[in-house]
């Protein structure tokens, strides 16, 4: 699973020159919300991205959302980095200082590297964007805030390179606003990496009135307003696209669209405690729970309103509905068009940029993926990528050619053939002993880190809430 960064010079020769980088990451997209996979919601500008691009059928990424960040911005498995979990704001630490990061390494390419939205790798100033590659930042630094108010936990959660910005309107009209503000003021002798991280459609429920009345035929309240603020979220890219256009450089201009984790349903992904104390605390106090804790617990199991179908599962497993998101490459020209149909995972994205940003020196660091390229452009076939990803109820999901393990914590095992099986109905694991031999020794020989997990006492005592009232300082000075 070990590989360096960057690529073979065949690779790099097959790119085009210092294309524009654009990643756009949904928040908790599910597999049945989007309009190319037959969704009830509306996505005509990422259907258009889909039909331009090439349809990552089999892109994998972590369970929840600090994970799949850090994996994002390192190469590295969420497992050795020892980010299994999302970073509450009392986290101390953050992304380890250590590491390098993928703005870090386009800033050596000459890349102009910005950041919009969500970040969610440590609140503290030098874990904070602009200390770790980012030329700018402007957005939150914690999971979620309120579309409306800006707040997280108590506290007011919107700021510009490390400095709170107070700022009226709907979170995603704002970081859509400073896209297209980027892409406008962008010097063009220079090529742009930009990660928009969309806050949409991650709770809580909140969209404009006209975009929830557009889904009025939608019977489920959470189900209607969540499509709302998928259509809020596909306007905003449409806006991406449209001033990519406007400007002459969408075809030197890679886009590359996923989502952070599956979508948020109420299937029951966590440990069996945790539902035990909701729905206890629901039987005596309704579904307003005053216990701060237990009602942000509630909110998180209850209201999301997503749909995963037809994989199995949903935000917070490593079942499919999970961990295996909608994803698009488009550059048009140098990425085929279509589905791509070979398994790789959010750890091979790093290389894979490298080697399409032209990086044949960078790669001290070791990564845990590789790129994918050579078989993106057509270059060369490639065989499905190993991954591995742990839950934060500690279960793992380890893949190996056309098989998925999967261990809980209590060491209860299953086997499926992905490839053939993507909806997880047949464990094969008492007929295929030489597999599960196999993958468990794989797993053993796998590097693992520290558990960076903050206590869980620790976080009831000051819950993440999304949105509501807002106490002193600001979130982006409280650990000053």
């Amino acid at each position: 699973m070990l590989s360096v960064v960057g690529g073979t010079p065949a690779a790099h020769a097959a790119a085009k020159d210092a294309p524009n980088i654009i990643i756009i990451m949904a928040d908790d997209l599910g597999w049945n919300d989007v309009g190319y996979h037959g969704s009830d919601i509306a996505t005509p500008h990422l259907d258009r991205l889909a039909a331009e691009g090439a349809q990552l059928t089999r892109f994998y990424v972590n369970s929840v959302c600090s994970p799949t960040r850090a994996s994002l911005l390192t190469g590295l498995s969420s497992v050795r980095l020892g980010i299994t979990s999302p970073m509450p704001k009392i986290t101390p630490t953050g992304l380890p200082l250590v590491l390098d990061t993928l703005p870090e390494y386009l800033r050596q390419l000459n890349y102009q590297t910005h950041l919009v939205g969500k970040w969610h790798l440590g609140v503290k100033r030098p874990y904070q964007p602009n200390q770790r590659g980012f030329d700018s930042f402007y957005g939150n630094l914690s999971g979620a805030v309120g579309y409306y108010d800006h707040v997280h936990g108590g506290h007011y959660d919107w700021q510009r390179d490390g400095k709170t910005v107070r700022e009226t309107g709907y979170a995603t009209h704002l970081q859509a606003d400073e896209a297209v503000r980027i892409l406008r003021a962008h010097d063009a002798e220079q090529p742009l990496f930009m990660f928009l991280s969309l806050a949409a459609p991650h709770l809580p429920n909140e969209a404009p009135q006209a975009a929830i009345d557009a889904y009025a035929h939608i019977e489920d309240e959470r189900r209607r307003i969540h499509a709302a603020m998928v259509s809020e979220m596909d306007t905003a890219i449409g806006r991406v696209l449209r001033e990519l256009d406007a400007q002459g450089i969408t075809e030197n201009t890679l886009v590359w669209f996923m989502s952070d984790n599956g979508g948020l349903t109420d299937y029951r992904s966590m440990p069996a405690p945790f539902y035990r104390i909701v729905d206890t605390a629901k039987w005596i106090f309704g579904d307003n729970i005053p216990i701060r804790f237990i009602e942000f617990m509630r909110t998180n199991t209850e209201d999301g309103g997503s749909d995963n179908t037809p994989l199995k599962g949903a935000k917070g497993a490593i079942t499919e509905g999970g961990i295996r998101v909608p994803a698009i490459i488009s550059w048009p020209g140098s990425v085929q068009s279509g589905k791509f149909e070979t398994r790789f995972s959010i750890v091979d994205v790093l290389p894979t940029l490298l080697d399409i940003a032209g990086d044949k020196t960078l790669g001290s660091q070791p990564v845990d993926g590789q790129s994918y390229w050579p078989a993106l452009s057509g270059a060369a076939d490639m065989p499905h990528a190993p991954f591995i990803t742990e839950a934060f109820n500690g279960t793992i999901a380890l893949f190996h050619e056309d098989w998925k393990m999967i261990i809980t914590a209590n060491g209860d095992t299953a086997l499926y053939n992905i490839q053939a099986d993507p909806t997880e109905s047949v464990n094969l694991a008492a007929m295929h002993g030489d597999v599960i031999a196999l993958m468990r020794a794989r797993l053993m020989a796998l590097p693992k880190g520290k558990n960076l997990a903050v206590p869980l006492w620790k976080v009831a005592i000051d819950p993440d809430e999304f949105g509501g009232e807002e106490r002193e300082p600001p979130l982006a000075e409280l650990y000053d």
